[in-house]
């Protein structure tokens, strides 16, 4: 099992999709946390972000973006970076993985969906190499 840590600027957005696609997906075969780089993470998910997971049966109007602390960072086994740059978290001995994508922060919600579907796209490769024995 496996623990990966998806982290972007305010944790409002990619990552939150990131989590939640990827636990619905791994169907409890590896875990996982998202965060925000910066140190003041969004207040909320964005609503464009909220809606466009909606649309696929994901909730994530309780979802409460969180900073990047040194447990979550610890924890990971794989962590997914996503347009955070030099704010993002080196561990030594973790391994990861940069995912370029549009923050969807003032985007149209035609735009975020795109997003999410890349994500999915991207957790489902994610996940298959996640459960291929080593």
């Amino acid at each position: 099992m496996a623990h990966v840590l998806f982290v972007c600027l305010h944790n409002a957005g990619r990552s939150q999709m990131s989590r939640a696609l990827f636990d619905r997906d791994a169907g409890g075969r590896h875990t996982s946390d998202s965060a925000g780089s910066i140190a003041d993470p969004a207040g909320s998910v964005h609503p464009p972000v909220i809606a466009v997971m909606e649309e696929i049966g994901i909730d994530l109007r309780d979802r409460r973006p969180q900073r990047l602390n040194d447990d979550l960072a610890t924890r990971a086994d794989v962590v997914v970076t996503m347009g955070c740059g030099d704010t993002c978290p080196f561990i030594p001995g973790v391994r990861y993985i940069d995912w370029d994508l549009p923050d969807p922060k003032g985007q149209s919600l035609d735009s975020v969906r795109a997003t999410r579907d890349e994500i999915a796209q991207r957790v489902a490769a994610l996940i298959e190499q996640l459960d291929q024995p080593e």
